[in-house]
C-alpha cells in the first residue's frame, strides 16, 4: 500500500493583546473581537474541509498554530481544529501539533487545557530574559514570568521550543552569552534565536528613521551570530537551519521542515499561505487577510506557480537547512553541479562541493541572501559575474570577492528575498540573511 504524501497544516490566529514594535505579521488587537474570534474558529474548520478537496488523501505530519498569539484562543477551539484536521487527513503516528504562546501568567495557566486539546509541542516566545530588553521589545511579560512559563511548559508538554531575539541595540557578546546560556538552562529541546530585523512600516522602522533606535552595525551583529552558534553548539544543539537549533533530529521542528523541504501544506486563517502540488503543478493559496473577509469567505487567491517560481521557492527554503536541496529540484533554474556560478561559489567556500545537492557552508549560511541572489541571478542572466572589491563574508580574510550581479542582470534589493520567504512560509523569520 502506497503511503500518502506528507502534509502540514498551518493555522493563523491573528489576534494579539498588544502588537510588538518589530512585528509586521498579519495581526490585529484582540480587545473587542471576542465574537469575531469565535466565528473565526468555525470558519477555519470549514476552510480545512474545503481544502481537503484540493489536497486529496495525505499523511498529516504537523499542525502548527501561529499568529498573532494563538494561545489567546479558547483551548476548545484548538481541539476542534486539530480533530478536524485529523479526520480529513491520515494523522502520522508521530503527528506534531505546535502552539505558539506568550509567557504571560494568564496564558501559562491555560497550558494544560491546550495539552488536553492535542497540542504536544509548545513554541514559547520568551524573546529575552532581561526586563529592560523586554520593555524595549514591547513585550507584555517580564523576565520572571518568562522563566516561570518555561518551567511550567516543560512540565506540561512533551516538547518545548523557545524563541529569543538578539542583536538588540547596545547588546554585548558577553551579555548575550550569559542570557542565551540562561535560556538553554530552562531545558527546552529546541531554540530559535533570531537577529532583530527592522521591517518596513513597523514602529521600530519609524524609530530608526527618527534616530531614536540604533540597531547594531553589521560587524557587531555578525559577532553576536558567531557567539550564538558557538554557545548552542557547546550545549549540544545542532544548527539544522539558519535560525533553528535542536538537541538531535527528533527535536527538530517537523512543521518547519515541511516548508524547508518543499512538502505541501495547507494554510488556514486570515492571511495564511499554502502550497499544494496537484497533477505535477505547484499551487499557491493565500487567504483573505482581514478576519471579517475570511469569515465571510471573500477575498483570497489561488495561482499556479511557473516551474521557475516553484524552483526558486525550493531554493530559498532548501538552502536554509544543512541538508540543502537536490539539483533535480531546482532544474528549472538551470543550475547543475557544472554551472559556472556553482563552481565559483564552491571556490569561495560558500557552497559545499556536492555533486547531488546545493548545500551552503557555514560561511554561506551567514550571507544566505547574497548567496541565493547570486544563484538566481546567474540562472536568469548569463551576465552574472564575481567582482573583486570587498569581502562577502565578514572576517573572510582569504578573499576580497563579493557576490554582485552585473548591471544587465540585476535583481531587486535583498529585502525582496525576505519578503518572498515571509510570504510563503507564513511569516517565518529570516534569521541572519545579509
Amino acid at each position: 500500500m502506497t503511503t500518502p504524501e506528507p502534509l502540514g497544516v498551518y493555522v493563523h490566529w491573528p489576534y494579539c493583546a498588544r502588537i510588538c514594535p518589530y512585528c509586521d505579521f498579519n495581526v490585529f488587537k484582540a480587545r473587542g473581537r471576542e465574537a469575531e474570534a469565535e466565528a473565526l474558529a468555525r470558519a477555519i474548520t470549514l476552510d480545512l474541509q474545503a481544502q481537503r478537496e484540493l489536497t486529496g488523501p495525505r499523511e498529516l505530519v504537523s499542525v502548527f498554530f501561529g499568529g498573532g498569539t494563538p494561545s489567546l484562543m479558547e483551548p476548545a477551539w484548538a481541539a476542534q481544529i486539530v480533530e478536524t484536521a485529523a479526520r480529513l487527513w491520515t494523522p502520522a503516528a508521530d503527528l506534531e501539533v505546535t502552539l505558539e504562546a506568550n509567557p504571560t501568567d494568564a496564558e501559562a495557566g491555560r497550558f494544560q487545557a491546550f495539552r488536553d486539546a492535542g497540542v504536544n509541542r509548545l513554541s514559547l516566545g520568551l524573546q529575552s530574559l532581561e526586563d529592560a530588553a523586554l520593555k524595549l521589545l514591547g513585550r507584555n511579560h517580564g523576565a520572571l514570568e518568562a522563566r516561570r512559563a518555561a518551567e511550567t511548559a516543560a512540565g506540561v508538554f512533551p516538547r518545548l521550543s523557545i524563541d529569543m531575539i538578539y542583536a538588540r541595540p547596545g547588546q554585548t557578546p558577553e551579555a548575550w552569552t550569559e542570557e542565551l546560556q540562561a535560556a538553554i538552562d530552562l531545558g527546552a529541546e529546541h531554540v530559535s534565536p533570531y537577529q532583530l530585523t527592522i521591517e518596513a512600516g513597523t514602529a521600530f522602522d519609524r524609530a530608526v528613521r527618527r534616530g531614536t533606535l540604533v540597531p547594531p552595525a553589521e560587524e557587531p551583529a555578525a559577532e553576536l551570530y558567531e557567539m550564538t552558534q558557538a554557545v548552542l553548539d557547546a550545549a549540544g544543539f545542532e544548527a539544522y537551519e539558519v535560525s533553528n537549533h535542536a538537541r538531535g533530529p527528533a527535536a527538530r521542528s517537523r512543521h518547519n521542515l515541511v516548508y524547508w523541504r518543499g512538502h505541501d501544506y495547507v494554510g488556514a486563517g486570515p492571511g495564511a499561505h499554502g502550497r499544494i502540488t496537484r497533477d505535477g503543478a505547484r499551487i499557491a493559496t493565500h487567504a483573505a487577510e482581514r478576519p471579517a473577509d475570511y469569515i465571510q469567505g471573500v477575498g483570497g487567491a489561488r495561482e499556479t506557480l511557473t516551474p521557475e517560481e516553484a524552483a526558486e521557492e525550493r531554493l530559498l527554503g532548501g538552502l536554509r537547512i544543512a541538508e540543502g536541496v537536490g539539483f533535480e529540484e531546482v532544474a528549472a533554474l538551470g543550475l547543475s553541479p557544472r554551472s559556472a556560478v556553482v563552481r565559483d561559489l564552491i571556490g569561495l567556500e560558500l557552497l559545499v562541493d556536492d555533486p547531488a545537492r546545493l548545500r551552503a557552508t557555514g560561511a554561506g549560511r551567514r550571507v544566505l541572501d547574497s548567496l541565493t541572489a547570486a544563484l538566481i541571478t546567474a540562472a536568469e542572466s548569463e551576465a552574472y559575474t564575481l567582482t573583486q572589491s570587498t569581502s562577502i563574508v565578514a572576517g573572510k580574510a582569504a578573499s576580497s570577492t563579493p557576490l554582485r550581479p552585473a548591471p544587465s542582470g540585476q535583481r531587486p534589493p535583498t529585502a525582496r528575498f525576505r519578503i518572498r520567504w515571509k510570504r510563503w512560509s507564513n511569516g517565518g523569520r529570516v534569521g541572519c540573511w545579509k
